[in-house]
């Protein structure tokens, strides 16, 4: 008997999940989240998984509950005797926790990685991890997929003159130069210095932007702060224009006030999280076609190279 593919959601991201079961061609499986009057989670598949290749989708935003939620739900397809099973993460949180980089800190990207795997999952999907290296955390395969198949497109269609490409810190300077690479194009470093976590001290530009089109690109969007100084910095040298590109859209405290009120041109994300509030700058491009293609090729044992565009070098 020949395993069918299977695609579950979390409650985080039900939102997304519809939409890549649609594009993969198959319905949404069911499954209930029954939660405790005190907060217990407890997941429920709905139809028969066994001898099945499941595939759930839930995003770690807002990460406690999700994770355990997902965690139960790779528990419970273990003991439905499902063939194997993928959690597909789209945003993989805690992954700025990465290193030990001060005395007496935990290591959350290694401890969610030890915690995939000890709960049953075969293999991980993600997109755009904080350090790339994290994969490395993992003792069973990731497939590490790249949002420059959805933003390459994006810029392409801009037909933007006098093109350079920053990045908002020196920890991005690898994957700007990349997308930079691609395009021919120059690339600048927005050099910061913290004082603590999400505030910024100190900001200088490495390079030159006079009367250029910059795209500032990063992961992770949380206040906004790194991203909307950055681009005021930018204008203050004399770019021409700027707009920003993030993967993950998490957006906590103040974040939709200081982008609306920043001199980005636009705020671009991926749909890995969803945007709660709509405002004129911001613009979500979905996902859900590339987790679609990425979902089919591991289920049929395919390689997913042909996902990854950044690395091709455009003719100009």
């Amino acid at each position: 008997m020949q395993s069918s593919a299977k695609i579950f959601s979390g409650t985080g991201s039900q939102y997304l999940a519809e939409k890549i079961a649609e594009k993969f061609g198959a319905p949404l499986g069911k499954v209930t989240i029954q939660k405790f009057s005190d907060g217990e989670i407890q997941p429920i598949f709905n139809e028969s998984i066994r001898g099945d290749v499941v595939f759930l989708v839930q995003s770690t935003c807002a990460p406690t509950d999700n994770i355990m939620e997902l965690l139960l739900m790779i528990d419970a397809a273990r003991r439905a005797s499902a063939e194997k099973v993928i959690a597909v993460m789209p945003y993989y949180g805690y992954a700025r926790q990465d290193r030990k980089d001060k005395p007496r800190v935990a290591i959350g990207s290694k401890l969610v990685a030890n915690m995939l795997t000890a709960a049953g999952a075969d293999r991980v999907i993600t997109m755009d991890l904080h350090a790339p290296q994290i994969q490395g955390y993992f003792d069973i395969p990731v497939d590490h997929l790249d949002s420059s198949a959805i933003f390459i497109p994006y810029i392409e269609q801009l037909n933007l003159e006098n093109l350079t490409f920053a990045a908002p810190d020196v920890g991005s300077a690898n994957r700007i130069r990349e997308i930079a690479s691609y395009f021919n194009a120059e690339m600048v470093i927005c050099d910061k210095h913290r004082k603590r976590a999400n505030e910024i001290a100190s900001m200088v530009v490495i390079g030159d932007v006079t009367n250029r089109n910059v795209v500032l690109i990063d992961d992770i969007c949380d206040t906004g702060g790194t991203l909307t100084k950055s681009a005021g910095l930018l204008i203050d040298k004399g770019a021409k224009s700027v707009r920003a590109l993030c993967t993950h859209p998490v957006f906590s405290g103040k974040a939709y006030e200081n982008i609306q009120n920043s001199v980005l041109e636009e705020m671009v994300v991926c749909d890995t999280i969803p945007v709660k509030q709509q405002i004129d700058k911001v613009k979500v491009l979905s996902v859900a076609n590339l987790f679609a293609v990425a979902i089919r090729n591991a289920f049929e044992h395919q390689s997913i190279t042909s996902l990854f565009i950044h690395s091709q070098r455009r003719d100009k």
